[in-house]
């Protein structure tokens, strides 16, 4: 990290031995900046009292008589526990990471302050209605009185790094929305990889790497460019698809209970804290309780008192590359239909903590969006983005009015104005109704379906519209009584209407509806069971062309005795999981990186967190003599079985390098950990401050208890399951949650960490929704008054 990471390191350096002269003055030192939750704090800005009760998990549940008061609140609570974090995201999304963390963030905010979200956020100001304006000003007036009233106590990562905060400001709760979309997005990489490989391979072998849908792959409801040259060898940043997520309802008919049950974990980045907050909100018209982002008001997953409701990532193609012809005697021209057009010139100025002088950048804006190329190292022709949610979203306003639907017509309104990211979300009623959506703003485009980069000087590949909201998929009371997501395909293809080309693999889904069928009557502990299971159909499917083979000497003859012994469930003490994962790395290099080349092979070994290749190898692992199987490096012609021969002598190869040749000692959990990792954990010896692990993890990136991790960091854990939930119907009193960590963020707190060791076990507590209960299982009980 450079200079910033010298700082950093002095500073932590310097806390740690002024905490361990005085470890009783630091401890208090510190706990200055907890939150208080007991007693009564006059508050200036409030209309009336507010009761605020903290359950013993920490999850605060607000009770406030007007919606101003209401959402005044959650951001106080929201900035006693999350202050730094809120700070920390809201410099992601403006692109000011530098102003306090020097040149270690100066390229991200290159690239950030270039896509523009904080400029997507100010345009989302003006489409705001008059009621979701004023839960905005209310919310920042709640972190703002928290704020102000804490400049002598804030949380250790300002003192760490000298600053304060500046006041929040609605526009700074609207970048949330624009940060995760661009989270669940960011198809362009894709098109970019794509690209790639044609130019590498061409179109027909590239498409064999980059296969469609399975045919038998479950549903939810049931190139024109030819040379790509110019656009040079771009340099991908590290792939951060792969986002996934479960949810799951069964109706009346299929639950124990005789009323429907709703599942969902949503599957985002491991880190520290966790990304999502509990959080309840009674009054003002509102009476939720489920996850919430700190820096951002309302509900996103959870319940109110009439419906429940859940989401996975739907995946469409919401972006597309252009490649722009710009005027050689005017930087500032681009061509469109024959004639120049002018760009709009933004002048950005980035400060960077160490330097006298603002860093300067120049962005540059088409009709189609900001070009990149100059924050992208390696393309040589201009490229614009163009992407939904740089073209005005109203998601808080679809969250608020989701947060108080009563039935399905007033759930499907709310979706109406969720216009990115696009989810399915899953839906239950008290009355006993299940159903689908998917909402979203997709476009439709006059030529082409946006898989690789189009020209955009001619106007042949314009966006002529969005999906009318009536023809997106849905679906309400199936007869199957029971629906399923899991980022997999969601439409057939008579849909029409292209959303995407690059679904999920299907095998998450396939587990679920597996589970689901199994019995006639499902209850919460079945969805408890289904939510941990680990079992790995590519494990099944892939390791047989494996235990075909004969073992050579006496180490193979050990691996493959665990191999036959292995129920195909990735739990972190199964030596079958560890064996086969690294087979299955090892196989993947030997199939293809001989015919891609190093660089290439990097970028698609993590493109989409392995899903590419796994569907890749499953279309030609019957096929033993496929060409791919030939290892071109050699004057040989190998077969698939030499190839996986080989595969399984590297895997025990390098097994045995890390933990020794006892391949019953090999655990999938010595090699597959999960390490919650703060920013600021990345500098030693903060780390043993800010972060928590590693520690031993089951699962897969398509296990229904989702781990995914990076293959070209192996076998590091990158992407959990964020949050659980299972909501009864019948009785919300029966209904479970949990997140990873805490709902603390600041790492002395005892909520900070109290989470993950339920978390890891795919334990619950009790989604408290009754104000009885919650006041009889409370840790305190702060009321706020106007000042």
């Amino acid at each position: 990290m450079g200079k910033a990471r010298k700082i950093l390191w002095a500073a932590g350096a310097v806390f740690l031995i002024l905490l361990l002269l005085a470890t009783s003055g630091g401890y208090f030192f510190l706990r200055r900046s907890f939150p208080t939750i007991e007693g009564a704090l006059r508050v200036p800005g409030l209309k009336s009292r507010v009761e605020i009760y903290r359950d013993r998990w920490g999850v605060p549940h607000i009770y406030a008589d007007n919606i101003e008061d209401l959402f005044f609140a959650q951001g106080y609570v929201h900035a006693q526990d999350r202050l730094w974090q809120m700070e920390f995201v809201r410099r992601i999304g403006h692109g000011t990471l530098s102003e306090v963390l020097g040149e270690a963030t100066l390229d991200k905010d290159r690239f950030l302050r270039t896509i523009g979200l904080r400029r997507a956020a100010e345009a989302d100001l003006a489409l705001l209605d008059e009621e979701t304006r004023l839960v905005l000003e209310s919310y920042a007036r709640g972190v703002n009185a928290f704020i102000e009233s804490h400049w002598d106590r804030l949380p250790l990562e300002f003192i760490l790094l000298g600053f304060k905060p500046a006041p929040w400001k609605p526009v700074d709760s609207l970048v949330w929305g624009e940060i995760m979309s661009w989270e669940l997005g960011r198809n362009w990489r894709m098109e970019l990889l794509r690209a790639k490989l044609i130019q590498k391979l061409g179109e027909g072998k590239a498409q064999e790497l980059i296969p469609p849908y399975p045919e038998d792959g479950p549903l939810i409801v049931p190139p024109e460019a030819k040379g790509y040259s110019l656009l040079g060898n771009p340099s991908l940043p590290p792939d951060e698809g792969g986002l996934a997520s479960n949810n799951w309802v069964v109706d009346g008919a299929k639950s124990a209970t005789g009323k429907p049950l709703l599942s969902n974990d949503p599957h985002l980045a491991i880190q520290m804290p966790s990304i999502w907050y509990e959080i309840g909100l009674h009054g003002g018209g509102f009476d939720v309780v489920g996850a919430s982002f700190p820096g951002a008001p309302g509900v996103v997953i959870g319940h109110n008192d009439r419906i429940a409701w859940g989401v996975t990532n739907a995946g469409p193609d919401v972006q597309d590359l252009y490649i722009e012809k710009v005027n050689p005697d005017n930087p500032h021209q681009y061509e469109y239909k024959g004639k120049w057009e002018d760009m709009e010139v933004i002048e950005e100025e980035i400060k960077v903590k160490g330097r006298a002088e603002p860093e300067r950048l120049e962005v540059r804006i088409t009709r189609h969006g900001p070009i990149i190329s100059e924050v992208v190292e390696g393309l040589k022709q201009p490229l614009a983005l163009r992407w939904t949610a740089l073209e005005g979203i109203q998601l808080l306003r679809s969250v608020l009015l989701l947060d108080r639907a009563r039935n399905w017509e007033e759930f499907r309104e709310a979706l109406r104005y969720w216009d990115v990211p696009s989810q399915n979300f899953v839906y239950a009623d008290v009355d006993g109704n299940i159903g689908y959506q998917m909402p979203g703003r997709i476009p439709i485009r006059a030529k082409g379906q946006g898989l690789v980069p189009v020209p955009g000087w001619t106007g042949e590949y314009e966006w002529e519209g969005y999906i009318p909201f009536e023809e997106l998929p849905s679906l309400y009371n199936p007869p199957t009584h029971y629906i399923v997501t899991a980022n997999n395909k969601i439409v057939p293809d008579d849909y029409p209407y292209f959303i995407s080309y690059e679904w999920n693999a299907p095998y998450r889904a396939q587990r679920i509806a597996e589970l689901l069928a199994a019995k006639d009557k499902l209850s919460v502990e079945d969805f408890e069971s289904i939510q941990a299971d680990v079992y790995s159909i590519p494990g099944e499917r892939f390791c047989r062309y494996l235990l075909r083979l004969k073992p050579q000497g006496w180490l193979q003859e050990r691996a493959m005795k665990q191999l036959r012994a292995w129920d195909f469930r990735n739990g972190a003490d199964s030596t079958g999981a560890a064996i086969f994962q690294v087979f299955y790395l090892k196989l993947v290099e030997n199939t293809f990186a001989d015919e891609l080349g190093e660089e290439l092979f990097k970028d698609y070994l993590g493109a989409k967190m392995g899903v590419l290749h796994h569907m890749a190898l499953e279309r030609i692992i019957d096929n033993a003599d496929n060409p791919w199987f030939d290892d071109v490096s050699t004057p040989e012609r190998e077969t698939r079985d030499e190839i996986v021969r080989r595969s399984f002598q590297e895997a025990l190869d390098f097994l045995g390098r890390r933990f020794g040749d006892h391949p019953e000692q090999w655990a999938w959990g010595r090699l597959h950990q999960a390490a919650f990792e703060h920013p600021l954990g990345v500098v030693k010896p903060l780390h043993l401050i800010f972060n928590r692990g590693p520690f031993p993890y089951g699962g897969s990136g398509f296990t229904v208890n989702a781990a995914s991790f990076d293959y070209e960091e192996p076998f590091a854990v990158k992407r959990i399951a964020s949050y659980r939930q299972i909501v009864d119907l019948s009785d919300f009193a029966n209904s479970l949650s949990m997140h990873t960590t805490g709902q603390s963020g600041q790492p002395f707190h005892k909520h900070y960490a109290d989470m993950i060791s339920s978390w890891r076990a795919v334990e619950y507590h009790p989604m408290l929704f009754d104000r009885e209960r919650i006041a009889a299982d409370r840790e305190g009980l702060l009321i706020l008054i106007p000042k």
